[in-house]
């Protein structure tokens, strides 16, 4: 894998990535440069003792469109029928897009850590979900950095097993997020920050 380059500098990837909702299939770079910018992220993003836990499914064109069929399938028989319409706007919005980035934390290596170092048993799912988190925003960052818009949603569990029974996916393999992606239609809106000096303690 080469060096990747990139048109924006780190800190105006960092402002610009947002939660975008208005996305389109619309083709904005090659599929060959989606699977590398995310296997960049993979290979590089840390996680406690190197346990390179992560597991991501990449999911596009008609297999995207499938996920959240699936999704609104499973939130139907959940959700009053005369209460959907909100939800459907959703799942519409979702699947207007160009992929869905799903993902995973492989409990099996997270397990044979515990067992391998039983004094920190308790932190190691913690820690798995930190590093997770770390991919998810590496990888978010990523696509905007290619022009795509992202945001982060989380249907887990409630399509844990169809997602896994319709992709092969491991039975160790534990769901933590869905990432719809795609052309952006439409910016986010105004952001409102609260104030650093409450969020901030510098001390020297």
């Amino acid at each position: 894998m080469g060096t990747l380059t990139a048109t924006k500098d780190f800190y105006t990837a960092l402002q610009s990535r947002r939660s975008i909702y208005a996305i389109s299939n619309e083709q904005v770079v090659s599929d060959e440069r989606i699977q590398e910018v995310i296997n960049h992220a993979v290979k590089h993003t840390p996680s406690s003792f190197n346990s390179q836990s992560a597991r991501v499914v990449v999911l596009l064109g008609d297999q995207h469109k499938k996920l959240w069929s699936i999704t609104t399938d499973t939130l139907k028989a959940i959700v009053p029928a005369d209460q959907f319409g909100p939800t459907q706007e959703k799942m519409n919005a979702f699947g207007a897009g160009y992929g869905t980035v799903l993902f995973f934390e492989d409990n099996e290596v997270v397990e044979g850590l515990q067992k391998q170092f039983a004094s920190y048993a308790d932190n190691f799912p913690v820690w798995s979900n930190q590093s997770n988190g770390m991919l998810q925003f590496v990888i978010w960052t990523s696509l905007e950095l290619e022009g795509f818009g992202a945001s982060l949603q989380h249907y887990n569990p409630l399509i844990d097993d169809k997602v896994k029974a319709e992709w092969n996916v491991p039975s160790s393999w534990k769901l933590l997020a869905q990432m719809p992606f795609g052309k952006v239609v439409a910016p986010a809106g105004e952001k409102q920050f609260s104030p650093l000096e409450n969020r901030v303690k510098f001390v020297k």
